[in-house]
């Protein structure tokens, strides 16, 4: 893999030319999608919590600002000829907050702890690829059986079940980030509170205001200290679009991660190149209760699916933000090809209404038996305007939508801890650039993510099939297998696939557009 190590140094010694008084005085607000549910990296989940963990912990490897992979906390690295076991070589400088050593030590209980049934995590499944992973995250096997270990103070060494192609980039995701072992076993739950929590990033947390602003300040112990020419970043939770781009116009945000896409072609008239659009990997979905019926019924996922009107959302609704999706993996994966699609592209929904309305019968629904949908969905104005469009297209059908919709925290731990529910709005972010990254998500034991409890043996045997597979175009073959039974079945309705969009203040620099929508604040600058 590609490292852009060389810009990365030059860019370090670029920013530690900047004096200390302008590093000082610059406070970044930083607009994050949503107030985030935890600060513990292992029981995190969400975008919103990712970027703010970039900024407080390193993992062994992480990304710059233009999404390209970087050292971390590992200096060096080997991977061995089988692909199957890994080597890291940690800095010699890296400190935590309270100026500790980080040690292997240190991954290797944090990698154990994220896996050990006991701490909950529901984000485990990312780190499978680990030997014996998931048979310690289902208490099979104790900890110490995962393929880990501390060869030295600063040698870490990872052993894989099989070749995994993307290993490298899902170390630096923020299950795979490390936590303070004596800050957790003092502390318990309450090591996130400041005052309480220990991190190795570039930053450290001072204050955390529920619903309010998370302050960061520089970390004086972590090694790039020096460089850093933002010493302070406000978190500010931005879930109200319209509210979050006033407070921008009138200079109290400095960035948004997230725009309303009714206003796109008036923000680009008021706000020109502040206004930034980039790609994205990622997915916007309906998942389908498949333990209830008539939800249970493939038929009544299919008719809902064929009359939505997915260019309407992506163009009409989303100002070309988003792009309309009939797969669940977008085009432009790694170690892939072109995914499969489900019906609905040819035609316009209204052609499709009939077959629509022939499935519905056929599953027991029609004007003596009238279909009630409950659409949950996390409160957002973008997330509002999409349900109620969907509502109207089912509408046609003689279905009629009721809406329940909670703040994004709420909303995802809902799902996650398998509340009721018919239908209910998911997005997905891809943590690393291959098919698995989404189509992971369907499988039957992923009890976190699985929302809809879709289960189906032939699916998981393709999954397991290819995650055995060292030759990537037969593997890849095995993964469109496998998310074509998916489209069939529609478990989850894919909307539209993703693209970042973000307003970016003049003062605010080194801010670079990226697959990743990376943008850890130790690579930017502000203007005083």
């Amino acid at each position: 893999m590609r490292l852009r190590r060389r810009d990365w140094l030059a860019g370090a010694a670029a920013l530690a030319s900047v004096g200390p008084a302008e590093a000082v005085e610059a406070v970044y607000r930083r607009g994050n999608d949503a107030d985030p549910e935890t600060l513990d990296p292992h029981r995190s989940s969400t975008v919103a919590e990712a970027h703010i963990l970039r900024d407080l912990c390193d993992g062994l490897l992480t990304y710059d600002n233009y999404g390209a992979l970087i050292p971390g906390a590992a200096r060096h690295w080997t991977v061995a000829e089988d692909g199957v076991t890994l080597l890291f070589d940690l800095r010699p400088d890296g400190r935590w907050s309270n100026g500790e050593a980080v040690t292997a030590a240190d991954f290797a209980y944090s990698l154990r702890r994220i896996l050990d049934p006991a701490t909950g995590a529901k984000y485990a499944e990312v780190l499978f690829p680990i030997r014996n992973a998931a048979a310690v995250n289902r208490g099979e096997k104790p900890a110490t059986a995962l393929g880990v270990a501390a060869e030295a103070p600063l040698r870490l060494s990872i052993t894989l079940e099989q070749p995994t192609p993307y290993i490298l980039e899902l170390l630096t995701h923020q299950t795979a980030l490390p936590v303070h072992r004596a800050s957790v076993e003092r502390h318990g739950d309450s090591f996130t509170r400041p005052g309480n929590l220990v991190t190795n990033g570039p930053y450290r947390l001072r204050d955390r205001v529920p619903g309010g602003a998370i302050s960061l300040h520089a970390n004086p112990h972590h090694p790039e200290a020096a460089t850093l020419a933002i010493r302070r970043v406000d978190f500010l939770p931005t879930p109200d679009m319209a509210s979050a781009v006033r407070r921008y116009a009138a200079g109290e945000i400095d960035s948004l991660a997230d725009l309303p896409v009714d206003q796109i072609a008036d923000l680009r008239r008021r706000f020109g190149p502040q206004v930034v659009l980039g790609p994205g990997l990622g997915l916007a979905a309906l998942v389908i209760n498949t333990r209830k019926a008539p939800f249970s019924d493939p038929r009544v996922r299919q008719a809902l699916s064929l009359v939505i009107d997915r260019e309407y959302l992506a163009d009409g609704l989303n100002g070309g933000t988003m792009s309309p999706a009939y797969s669940l993996c977008p085009p432009g994966l790694d170690n892939y090809r072109t995914p499969p699609e489900t019906a609905g592209r040819l035609g316009l929904p209204i052609d499709h209404e009939a077959e629509a309305r022939r499935l519905l019968a056929e599953a027991g629904i029609g004007p003596d038996r009238p279909l009630t949908v409950e659409y949950r969905f996390n409160v957002s104005d973008n997330n509002r305007t999409v349900a109620l469009a969907v509502g109207d297209m089912w509408r046609d059908l003689g279905i009629v939508t009721r809406y329940v919709y909670t703040d994004a925290k709420t909303h995802f731990a809902y799902l996650r801890d398998g509340g009721d529910f018919d239908v209910a709005r998911y997005s997905w972010i891809a943590d690393y650039s291959d098919p698995q990254n989404f189509l992971f998500l369907l499988q039957s034991g992923n009890v976190g993510m699985n929302a809809g409890h879709w289960s189906n043996a032939a699916y998981d045997d393709l999954m397991a099939r290819a995650a055995a597979e060292r030759d990537i175009p037969r593997r890849a073959d095995l993964l469109y297998q496998a998310e074509a039974i998916a489209l069939r079945e529609l478990p989850w309705i894919p909307l539209m696939h993703y693209r970042s969009k973000a307003l970016i203040a003049p003062r605010l620099h080194g801010y670079h557009p990226n697959l990743r929508n990376a943008a850890p604040t130790r690579f930017l600058r502000l203007d005083a």
